[in-house]
């Protein structure tokens, strides 16, 4: 489509689809950009709760692990071992994952003193309750599709956004790629919004792109069109819609041997300590867990749980003999997943050590700032008894450029074309209501 002056009818006709994306995005925005800039920072806040788990003083005898676990196991009455995590130090205690009725729990013990330090649901620790308000707004499965319907509508808020921004005859880049400060409160808040868009954009983009895999519906949309294509690798290593598919997803054939969603059998005596001792001879990038047999009763699984995910790497291990059975590492999955988790680990702020979470903090804040100068610029123009949207001229042609961007949305999307159906036909019907009609802005403007 041509590059019309404001006030044509395309330029219309884009500013309210922006309008109407920001009003139903901004408050999503907002939401997850706060969740998301905490989570990024998730191994320090770690590491800070957990710190007085850290400290302890080393004596001179160590328990073993099972007897570890065995205290893990007695403190959550009919529990059964899930994973064992290795300490990051000897001054560390040991975490325990045991499963249980009501589920999971994380049992900090004490290796030298064979103390229970603390016990707590897993689902309840403080950075799995930001990622799952993050993810899933604490309501499950439908909370996922909101959040995914809201990323959809933020990539056409984003887009629509870069058109209006397009300078289109103006001088100079004051406007354009930094505020004017002399010209007003309007001026200067109509600024702050332009220039936050343009700066975040791509950074926005990414962010959306990379959440995606996670979603309910778009990440099992990806995986149908993985196994029709024959590109899926086995069980993805990221949860979709608040939910893993399978904890082992590196190892192909060796996929039951453990998870969480796998019974655990019970395991001989001296298997764990052989295992944990040939874990820590590997050397895999923390936090390191070891996950007793599946069905199979030999393979245990060893698996690096790095949040730098290309670092992470699995093995199964016999337990009567300690030797690896089989191993797969980052670089040996399917391209996709190596692409996946290039863009999870910078999603989360964990490629590039602090400056990925500084650059993540940063797209957070500019969105925050986007979204706010938005609702200010709104609120500020908008008309007495009516919503704010800009009236509607007579209706642009639509050609094939803007069709084949629709369609593209809606497939690589398909949230977005079901929610567009969706508000296509709720304009249609409140369009024949005048006081309706009027408060949101689809009449009353000259045709």
């Amino acid at each position: 489509m041509s590059v019309k002056p404001p006030g044509s009818r395309w330029y219309n006709a884009v500013w309210r689809w922006h309008f109407y994306a920001g009003i139903l995005c901004a408050p999503f925005v907002l939401w997850l950009a706060a969740t998301g800039s905490i989570y990024a920072w998730r191994p320090q806040i770690e590491a800070w709760l957990d710190r007085p788990y850290d400290t302890l003083s080393p004596a001179a005898t160590r328990a073993s692990p099972e007897a570890i676990v065995g205290a893990a196991v007695a403190a959550v009455p009919g529990s059964r071992l899930h994973k064992y995590e290795l300490p990051p130090s000897p001054a560390s205690a040991v975490r325990v994952l045991v499963g249980a009725p009501g589920g999971d729990r994380r049992v900090y013990v004490d290796p030298y003193r064979l103390v229970v330090l603390k016990v707590v649901r897993e689902d309840s620790r403080p950075m799995q309750l930001v990622s799952h308000l993050h993810g899933e707004l604490l309501a499950g499965a439908w909370g996922s599709y909101l959040v995914e319907i809201a990323a959809c509508w933020a990539v056409v808020m984003i887009l629509t956004g870069l058109y209006l921004w397009w300078p289109r005859g103006r001088a100079g880049l004051a406007g354009v790629l930094y505020p004017r400060l002399t010209g007003g409160r309007r001026l200067f808040w109509r600024d702050l919004h332009a220039v936050a868009g343009i700066w975040v954009s791509l950074l926005a983009l990414f962010v959306i792109s990379t959440g995606l895999p996670w979603a309910k519906a778009w990440g099992s949309y990806f995986a149908e069109v993985r196994t029709a294509t024959g590109t899926l690798d086995g069980p993805v290593d990221w949860t979709i819609g608040g939910r893993k598919t399978a904890d082992d997803p590196m190892l192909g054939d060796h996929a039951d041997h453990m998870g969480m969603t796998t019974p655990h059998h019970g395991f001989r005596a001296g298997e764990l300590d052989r295992i944990v001792a040939a874990a820590t001879a590997l050397r895999f990038a923390p936090p390191v867990l070891v996950s007793p047999p599946g069905a199979e009763p030999r393979g245990w699984t060893v698996a690096s749980d790095a949040a730098d995910r290309p670092l992470r790497a699995q093995t199964v291990v016999d337990g009567a003999t300690g030797r690896i059975l089989a191993r797969k590492d980052f670089g040996e999955r399917h391209w996709i997943d190596r692409a996946v988790g290039y863009g999870i680990a910078t999603h989360e702020g964990q490629l590039f050590g602090i400056g990925n979470q500084l650059l993540i903090t940063a797209t957070a804040l500019m969105l925050m700032t986007l979204s706010i100068s938005g609702a200010i610029l709104w609120w500020r123009r908008r008309p007495s008894g009516r919503l704010g949207a800009p009236l509607p001229l007579s209706r642009p042609r639509y050609g094939a450029p803007l069709i084949g961007t629709i369609l593209v949305l809606a497939v690589l999307m398909p949230l977005f074309g079901l929610s567009l159906l969706v508000v296509l036909a709720a304009e249609t019907g409140l369009a024949r209501a005048p006081g309706v009609a009027r408060w949101l802005g689809l009449r009353g403007a000259p045709t």
